[in-house]
C-alpha cells in the first residue's frame, strides 16, 4: 500500500477519532466555545460551515505508520495519534498568540477572531482533549504501557513549552549561537515528532531498543523539519505556505539562516537592533542573507539532519507496506514547499 493509500485510510479515521473525543465533552462545553475548537481544527469555518482540515497531520501519520511497521495496527494507534495531533494544535493556538500571527493555513488565527484570552482558553481545552484521547489507549495496550505513553506525552509538553520560552527569549537576545538554536528547536519542534515516532513503536509492541531508534529517527527528522520551516519562513511562497515570508524576520526570530547571517554581517545586526522592522528592512535583510549564501547553508544543514534520521530509520528496519510508506513520507519531508 502506497503512502497515498495510507493517507486515504488513516487520515479520515484520525479526524473521526478526534471528533469522537470532542463529542465526549461537547455537552459540557458551551456551543460557541466548541465552535472555536472546531474552527481551529479546520472542521468548520467561522460561520459553522463544514470545511476540510488544512494541516498536514504528519505527526499522527508517522505514529500510525511506525506502529504498523513494528507489528501493530494503525487502527490501534488512533488514540495516541489523536493525542499528539491535539497537543500539536494546542501549541499552535498558543504560539499564534505569542507571535501575534494573523494567519495559519491561509485562515485567520483563533486569537485574531476571538481575542487573545479566548485563544488561550481554546489552547488549554485542546491540551485537555489530548489527554482524554490518550486515555482510550486502555482498550488496546496493557495499563503499564498506557502510563508510559502518558509520561512520554507530558514530558514532551514540558519540552515544547521550554522550546517556546527559548524561541521568545532569543527574539531580544543579541548573541544566539547555532548550538543555542539547536537546543531551542530540539524542544520546540523536534520533541513532539520524536515522541510521535516513539509512541508509535510503543503502541506497536516494539522493544525499548527499537523504541529508542525510532525516537532518534524522529528527533533528527524533527530538526530537519524545523530547518525546512525556517527556509520557507524566509524564502517560501506565501500562496503555498499560507503565511507571509516577512513574518519571521519582522518578529526577529532567530531562525537558522538569521543566526548564520547575524554572525557574518554587521549591517544585519544593525537592522535587528532597530525598535521596529518595516517591509524595506525585511527586503534588505533577505538580500543580505542571499549575499551570504544563508539559504544554501541552511539547506546543507537540513540535509545533514535528514541523513542522520535516515540512518536511524535504516537501522530500525521498518517492515511491510507501512515501512515502505514511512520511507516515502520521510523522503517527501525533505525539500517540501509548505
Amino acid at each position: 500500500m502506497s503512502l497515498a493509500e495510507y493517507r486515504a485510510r488513516c487520515l479520515p479515521a484520525l479526524e473521526g477519532q478526534m471528533r469522537h473525543i470532542m463529542s465526549r465533552i461537547e455537552g459540557k462545553l458551551s456551543a460557541p466555545f466548541a465552535d472555536i475548537l472546531r474552527y481551529h481544527m479546520g472542521w468548520e469555518d467561522r460561520d459553522g460551515n463544514p470545511t476540510e482540515p488544512g494541516g498536514k497531520r504528519i505527526r499522527p501519520l508517522l505514529l500510525m505508520l511506525i506502529c504498523e511497521s513494528v507489528g501493530g495496527s494503525w487502527e490501534a494507534a488512533l488514540p495516541a495519534a489523536s493525542a499528539v495531533e491535539l497537543i500539536h494544535n494546542f501549541s499552535l493556538v498558543h504560539d499564534d498568540v505569542q507571535d501575534m500571527s494573523d494567519y495559519r493555513h491561509g485562515r485567520l488565527t483563533v486569537w485574531k477572531l476571538w481575542g487573545e484570552a479566548q485563544a488561550i482558553n481554546a489552547g488549554d481545552a485542546l491540551f485537555a482533549l489530548a489527554h482524554l484521547a490518550m486515555s482510550e489507549l486502555g482498550g488496546t495496550i496493557p495499563p503499564q504501557k498506557v502510563l508510559e505513553a502518558f509520561e512520554l506525552l507530558d514530558i514532551t509538553c514540558l519540552r515544547l513549552t521550554q522550546g517556546q520560552y527559548l524561541d521568545m527569549a532569543f527574539e531580544t537576545r543579541e548573541n544566539v549561537s547555532e548550538d543555542d538554536y539547536l537546543v531551542m528547536i530540539g524542544n520546540k519542534s523536534a520533541a513532539l515528532i520524536s515522541a510521535s515516532c516513539e509512541l508509535g513503536a510503543l503502541v506497536g509492541g516494539a522493544s525499548p531498543e527499537l523504541m529508542g531508534l525510532y525516537a532518534d529517527f524522529g528527533l533528527h527528522m524533527g530538526l530537519a523539519f524545523q530547518i525546512r520551516d525556517d527556509i520557507l519562513g524566509t524564502w517560501g511562497d506565501p500562496s503555498v505556505t499560507g503565511k507571509s515570508a516577512a513574518t519571521d524576520i519582522m518578529a526577529r526570530k532567530k531562525t537558522l539562516p538569521v543566526v548564520y547571517g547575524l554572525r557574518r554581517s554587521g549591517r544585519l545586526r544593525e537592522l535587528f537592533a532597530k525598535p521596529r522592522l518595516d517591509e524595506a528592512d525585511v527586503t534588505e535583510a533577505v538580500g543580505i542573507l542571499n549575499e551570504l549564501g544563508a539559504k544554501e547553508y541552511t539547506e546543507q544543514q537540513e540535509e545533514l539532519y535528514f541523513q542522520k534520521g535516515m540512518a536511524a530509520l535504516d537501522t530500525a528496519s521498518p517492515s511491510g507496506e507501512a515501512g515502505e510508506a514511512l520511507y516515502e513520507l520521510t523522503r517527501w519531508l525533505l525539500r517540501r514547499e509548505y
